[in-house]
């Protein structure tokens, strides 16, 4: 079925064919919305099950004929009741987990419109492209430019260390979409020279990564990463809770045993795991209190080194770089657990220990914050740790190297809860793409029709991202170790000098190394 949209003509309405692109693996039909044409659902590789169960992504099958591209492919296995939501349970199931998503203005080859391709985040073990706070109209509208996102293993499937299979495999569905869109985002009216791409949380892990893993050289220009998590397993950690991980369902972790679980049933060593993990500290350290068993891992091969190292040995020196934190990142996280300002002394404490830098962390902390309460510090120094230290120091290192990079603070509290979480993690997502009331945007803005000022913000941020995407300046100077100079998103945004000092001032030389089995 095909689907047309009206368009005027002298002798009255006329209709529009739907939109259909030849692929490199079959033509596609896609549908007319809002001024855009959209095709969902395209794959970019073949089903991972089978003999290709936790292998490196292989081709996609051939088609004869013309593909409806009318719906988002089946998310990859995970825990749904954590990414609940509208629309997720009315998405295909199957094992078509690796799929494309694209919007354009035009699928004209003669257009060649830079492209941005969306990489979700989820802590390594969920998430979607097909998720409602991830609509990327309004980008491609407001930016006219082809937007492309795309589905990648997560969890078990995706990033467990398992015998016999490649690390990194959700790393390396992203390195085959990106070449899907080299190979075919032409047809529909992208510059596959100018490539952009943009990620979120784990999705800006995987950006940090792809900027220097030899497999993605070449796939794109620049790269925007919101609220880069410092999170890199060492191999011995990662086969440490591979280990536990298989235990759960009773198996090792070799590709012989666990391939004959059926996907979707795997998930639940994740969920079991994630619970238990405080109680490895003293194995996993770090790593532990995260209640997250998944992340990159520095095997040496898919991934050398973590992207801060490589990154000042000059990897990507040649991308443009982009890249920023939200001031309060952790206080979504002690919201949802229903501690807010509610942490005591001790388990402060106990906080900074653990992660401040240094043998004296937590007194080092202490003075630079003399004013803050239990609640702040426990706050602050997971912030520092978990997202705004490793996002600044990105951006340090890829200076260091030789290439440049544009930083960003969001300041600006979420009006949901009466602004309670203020700037926290995950914010930057319904601002980015208009989406207030879908996935994280329904608690950030609480059934609060966004004001004027939000939607101010969040025009401004689709205004930068995607002049960075055209030119590689989002609209403010690129950040040096002399000035610091970055852009504070606010109700009043403003470039200034790097606002977060004292914890810049703390975490000074620290590299982010791998997360160690102790």
């Amino acid at each position: 079925m095909t689907t047309t949209e009206p368009r005027p003509s002298a002798d009255g309405p006329a209709e529009r064919p739907a939109p259909v692109v030849r692929t490199t693996a079959g033509a596609v039909r896609g549908r007319r919305e809002e001024g855009l044409a959209v095709f969902r659902g395209i794959p970019f590789a073949a089903p991972p099950v089978g003999e290709a169960r936790f292998m490196a992504p292989r081709p996609a099958h051939p088609w004869d004929g013309i593909r409806d591209a009318h719906a988002f492919g089946p998310p990859p296995p995970q825990d749904l009741g954590l990414i609940g939501g509208p629309g997720l349970f009315d998405l295909p199931q199957g094992d078509d987990w690796l799929t494309v998503n694209v919007w354009t203005p035009d699928p004209d080859p003669a257009a060649r419109r830079p492209v941005m391709v969306w990489i979700y985040g989820g802590a390594y073990k969920l998430g979607h492209a097909g998720s409602p706070g991830y609509d990327a109209r309004r980008i491609a509208t407001d930016g006219d430019l082809v937007v492309v996102s795309l589905n990648y293993r997560v969890g078990m499937e995706g990033f467990a260390h398992i015998e016999g299979a490649p690390a990194n495999r959700g790393l390396l569905d992203q390195v085959a979409a990106l070449e899907w869109v080299r190979d075919n985002i032409a047809a529909f009216g992208g510059d596959p020279e100018q490539v952009t791409v943009f990620g979120e949380s784990a999705g800006a892990g995987s950006v940090a990564s792809l900027l220097v893993m030899d497999a993605a050289s070449g796939l794109f220009r620049r790269a925007i990463a919101q609220s880069v998590p410092g999170t890199f397993f060492s191999a011995e950690l990662a086969r440490d809770i591979g280990t536990a991980l298989a235990a759960e369902v009773g198996l090792r972790p070799t590709v012989a045993d666990l391939a004959s679980v059926e996907p979707r049933r795997l998930t639940a060593a994740g969920e079991a795991l994630g619970p238990k993990m405080p109680q490895y500290l003293d194995r996993w350290g770090q790593a532990a209190p995260t209640v997250t068993p998944f992340s990159p891992v520095v095997d040496g091969e898919v991934l050398p080194t973590t992207p801060w190292r490589a990154l000042a040995a000059g990897a990507a020196q040649d991308v443009d770089l982009l890249v920023g934190h939200n001031r309060d990142e952790y206080r979504l996280f002690v919201a949802m657990a229903g501690q807010l300002g509610q942490i005591p002394d001790e388990r402060a404490s106990a906080a900074l220990r653990l992660f401040a830098p240094g043998p004296d962390g937590e007194q080092a902390y202490r003075a630079a914050f003399p004013d803050a309460s239990p609640s702040e510090l426990y706050e602050r120094v997971q912030t520092d740790w978990l997202f705004n230290m490793p996002s600044l120091h990105l951006a340090q290192a890829q200076r260091a190297g030789g290439g440049s990079a544009h930083l960003y603070e969001l300041t600006w509290p979420a009006p949901g809860n009466g602004g309670a979480l203020g700037a926290c993690h995950g914010l930057d997502i319904p601002l980015l793409f208009g989406t207030y009331g879908a996935d994280l945007g329904l608690l950030l803005f609480a059934g609060v029709e966004p004001s004027a000022e939000a939607q101010a913000l969040s025009a401004r941020f689709r205004s930068s991202w995607t002049a960075f995407a055209r030119t590689g300046d989002p609209g403010w100077p690129a950040y040096d170790d002399e000035r610091r100079l970055v852009q504070v998103l606010d109700a009043e945004p403003e470039v200034r000098a790097y606002p977060e000092e004292a914890s810049r001032r703390l975490w000074e030389g620290y590299d982010f190394p791998p997360l160690p089995l102790l």
